[in-house]
């Protein structure tokens, strides 16, 4: 709980009369805050904006300073991208095992391989190996996760198995928030009905090109093993949710994970 001053306006975190002025102290309304959105009030139970039920903002769940959202699921959702403010925002792009957004996503700049046949990690088939490199590593080690090295602590991205989990336990619903398309991700596990996250539609760089505004790609950890060129990810569009596999070398976003 909060104090202020009614005279100075000066705010206190604990104590009865104001430092500066003598006059005694008020409580402060705490401030509420919309999970999802990021919209604050001090009154109100609801967000005007999307209908979630407000909370204190010292209420909501949070690892290393990153919020997360609890669907009942194997682990937790962070409620917004790599390199976004608040949870419509697109963030940052990153190419398949690299940490660090950058101008141009193309198999030139790429850190594993300057082409489909020339990887050195993450190689299941000398095929496409340097050299007839193999190392048959299948899931992204800690410093190449995008999540994992910026976001710090338990976070990283998901597998494979877990963005299925995502798709298969939740009530996908193609809205807009804050003017931004994408997707109402809702728990549909018994407890946890009421939570929910949204994941923006922010498309995917080719080169230095933002392509498919309007479509979600979302990388996993997890090598195509099959063809080790590519990764399993998670695309949709409207009416449209699906898993796929998609080039290493190119732009895509990350909705981290913890456990």
């Amino acid at each position: 709980m909060k104090y202020i001053c009614p005279d100075c306006g000066k705010q206190y975190e604990s104590g009865m009369f104001c430092q500066e002025c003598g006059t005694k102290l008020q409580e402060t309304a705490p401030e509420l805050v919309c999970p999802f959105c990021g919209y604050k009030s001090t009154t109100g139970k609801f967000c005007p904006e999307c209908g979630s039920n407000l909370k204190e903002h010292n209420s909501i769940l949070t690892l290393n300073g990153h919020e997360y959202v609890d669907l009942g699921l194997s682990v937790k959702w962070a409620t917004m991208n790599i390199g976004a403010t608040r949870p419509e925002e697109y963030g940052d792009y990153f190419a398949w095992g690299e940490t660090k957004p950058k101008s141009d996503y193309s198999l030139s700049t790429y850190k594993y391989g300057n082409s489909i046949k020339n990887i050195n990690k993450y190689c299941t088939d000398r095929f496409y190996g340097y050299r007839f490199f193999k190392d048959n590593k299948t899931i992204l080690d800690p410093e190449d996760d995008a999540a994992h090295v910026n976001w710090g602590g338990d976070w990283r991205m998901p597998t494979k198995e877990e963005q299925d989990e995502l798709c298969e336990n939740c009530t996908w619903t193609w809205t807009t928030l804050n003017g931004v398309n994408g997707y109402k991700v809702q728990s549909k596990k018994i407890g946890y009905t009421d939570k929910w996250i949204f994941l923006p539609a922010a498309g995917n760089y080719d080169m230095s090109m933002l392509e498919n505004e309007g479509d979600g790609h979302y990388l996993s950890s997890s090598l195509y093993a099959d063809a080790p060129c590519f990764a399993y990810s998670l695309l949709f569009q409207s009416g449209d949710v699906d898993r796929e596999y998609t080039c290493r070398d190119m732009g895509w976003s990350v909705r981290p994970v913890c456990l």
